[in-house]
């Protein structure tokens, strides 16, 4: 992090509680720019970001229905490093008709992809999982009275595209900036008022769009096999740049200043955003409101974050202990890896309680059935 703010296009950074080492910025990291992107910054996740679907039936279901719901995860959901949907599986959505397709021939070579893992999930730390939302009070924004709820929550990006988008820029942006530091490569950067900056923000913001029409065919699917509509949806990005506003330096009061917002594993939270910040596969997430504090750069965390690396996982928790973790807390766990345990990842209280300043928490999602990547895949988180 200090490396970036060390950049001449940089302005401002902030640094989440779930904060870990990562390429280019830490996972955690938020960093503002003046008229540059970074592609590392953004990441090779493009869009990597949370669905959550809140469904009117209570959470009991999931005993009275488990075969039914258990059976609409496996069948409707796709895992593992560079899968895809074949032939009459493969979903039909707009985001495939979008234009910009066909804004150059390298975004042109990604349509294909794109059809073939519309509505899949990866590897890594990417789930598909049931639960139970708790709201201790009415909330009108979402219109959902206080109870608890069945509920859906997704987690993953724009898949291949996203991270062919993200090397071919980074390799252009390293190719601008030969001078940079060996520590300062991966964050080199593009001026938007060039070319390449311009290209790569269409091609970042296409990622965008499909990354969220992804989880938008993966909630269709399984609601469908189970018999569900929603009620209400809550869902954002956590790994992208978007265009906003802070106060000028030395300015008047009122003074401000676009910027580019890099949040690179962390929940955008101006004031009175809406957002979902998970927990691990056993231990609950949390539906939150931003407070837009600018000392933070209007974000907070996207998770609990690791506690270890996967290699460490692997090497230091066994079945036996994560089975036991994950009965003692009533939670059936379709597949994933050693490297995903809950014991792998920080307490997501702390980090709650960390940010108390950042977000106000809407409501309690506690995972009950999940699914995640058990085929042993290379993590593309």
């Amino acid at each position: 992090m200090d490396t970036a703010m060390r950049l001449p296009v940089s302005v401002a950074g902030a640094l989440m509680p779930d904060a870990h080492v990562g390429y280019g910025l830490p996972i955690g990291g938020v960093l503002a720019t003046e008229n540059a992107v970074i592609p590392y910054a953004v990441g090779v996740d493009i869009a990597c970001r949370v669905r959550l679907s809140v469904f009117p039936e209570p959470p009991i279901i999931l005993k009275q229905r488990a075969g039914q719901l258990k059976k609409a995860l496996v069948e409707q959901t796709l895992f593992g490093a560079g899968k895809e949907w074949r032939g009459s599986q493969r979903a039909e959505h707009d985001v495939l008709d979008d234009p910009a397709w066909e804004a150059d021939k390298f975004l042109k070579s990604l349509k294909s992809i794109a059809y073939g893992q519309l509505g899949t999930s990866g590897s890594g730390n990417h789930f598909v999982e049931w639960g139970a939302l708790r709201l201790e009070k009415d909330d009108p924004a979402l219109d959902l009275k206080a109870g608890e709820y069945l509920a859906l929550l997704s987690h993953s990006g724009s898949r291949g595209v996203g991270f062919k988008i993200a090397n071919q820029y980074s390799q252009i942006a390293m190719a601008l900036h030969p001078g940079l530091d060996k520590a300062a490569r991966h964050l080199a950067w593009l001026p938007l008022d060039w070319h390449e900056g311009q290209a790569y923000w269409l091609a970042m913001e296409l990622a965008g769009r499909f990354a969220s029409a992804n989880h938008q065919v993966i909630h269709a699917r399984v609601a469908k096999a189970a018999g569900l509509k929603p009620l209400a949806t809550v869902e954002n990005h956590h790994n992208f740049a978007w265009k906003e506003r802070l106060p000028a330096p030395g300015g008047f009061a009122d003074a401000e200043r676009e910027v580019i917002v890099h949040r690179k594993g962390a929940t955008p939270a101006g004031l009175g955003v809406l957002g979902v910040i998970p927990g691990s596969m056993a231990d609950a997430g949390f539906v939150v409101r931003g407070r837009g504090v600018v000392e933070a750069l209007k974000s907070a965390a996207h998770g609990a974050g690791r506690a270890m690396s996967r290699r460490q996982a692997t090497a230091s928790i066994t079945k036996t202990e994560r089975d036991r973790y994950l009965k003692e807390r009533g939670v059936t766990l379709i597949s994933a890896g050693i490297d995903e345990s809950p014991q792998a990842y920080k307490p997501i209280e702390v980090v709650m309680a960390a940010q108390a300043d950042l977000v106000d928490i809407v409501g309690k999602f506690t995972p009950l059935m999940v699914r995640m990547d058990g085929t042993g895949s290379k993590a593309e988180d």
